[in-house]
């Protein structure tokens, strides 16, 4: 049986907007085959067509279809929570996944404070967000990545704030938490025992892959190095240079 798999893309197929060498091969290969494939990034303010552009910018055409993010693993989760009603910090694209799953992007009497990724992000977000989580909206955020290139401030980082002043953290979706894999395998019709990931770093990628079960590819052309296994209680099933030498699936 082919394995389904799922594949992280900076440090793995990108750096930055350029190519990882081998990514393009890889891809196609994969796609040729006809092996279940969702490209996975915890980064929510991107849609598929953005990261399809992305990835077409650097050379590669990988159809929109074949990419999960974060901000619609976060509108699959809501769907399943009581209450339609959200206050948001985010961009466009987080708000355009909770639109379609029904939601109410609203500043009264929120059910949610959901918080992802922006570089808009102000005193006047952090007070209402605090306040409506103090008062009881359930705390959501896509990831909880703290700063992304050049130390921008991520995710977690904009929950920070929240957290302290309510004694409240959220409820992450994206890595490491298992929901976005569960997302992932519902998106492809998938399941954990088929299905590998392959991801460049360990206390994202390839720990959610083993609490959920995946059998794990690390790559180290992005986050972890050889030096960094010995640092955590879990190995990843293989270990490789870069995309390119994963020639077993």
């Amino acid at each position: 049986m082919q394995k389904s798999i799922i594949c992280d893309i900076d440090g793995v197929l990108l750096h930055n907007n350029t190519l990882i060498p081998g990514a393009d091969t890889f891809i196609h290969r994969i796609i040729e085959q006809g092996n279940k494939l969702v490209i996975l990034t915890n980064y929510p303010a991107m849609t598929e067509n953005d990261l399809h552009n992305r990835f077409k910018s650097a050379g590669l055409n990988v159809p929109a279809e074949y990419f999960y993010t974060s901000a619609m693993a976060t509108a699959a989760f809501m769907e399943r929570q009581e209450g339609n009603k959200a206050f948001v910090i985010g961009e466009g694209a987080l708000t355009h996944e909770l639109y379609k799953a029904g939601f109410t992007i609203t500043d009264i009497n929120p059910d949610f404070v959901i918080v992802g990724e922006t570089t808009s992000y102000n005193w006047s977000m952090i007070q209402k967000a605090a306040r409506f989580v103090a008062e009881g909206a359930r705390f959501i955020a896509t990831n909880p990545d703290t700063h992304g290139p050049g130390m921008s401030p991520a995710c977690g980082a904009l929950c920070a704030p929240i957290e302290r002043m309510t004694g409240r953290e959220p409820f992450y979706v994206g890595k490491p938490s298992t929901w976005i894999i569960r997302a992932a395998l519902n998106k492809i019709g998938a399941h954990s025992k088929d299905t590998c990931i392959i991801g460049d770093n360990l206390r994202t990628d390839i720990l959610m892959g083993f609490q959920a079960g995946l059998e794990t590819i690390l790559v180290l052309s992005g986050v972890s190095q050889l030096t960094d296994i010995d640092k955590v209680p879990f190995k990843p099933n293989h270990i490789v240079n870069s995309i390119q030498d994963i020639d077993f699936l």
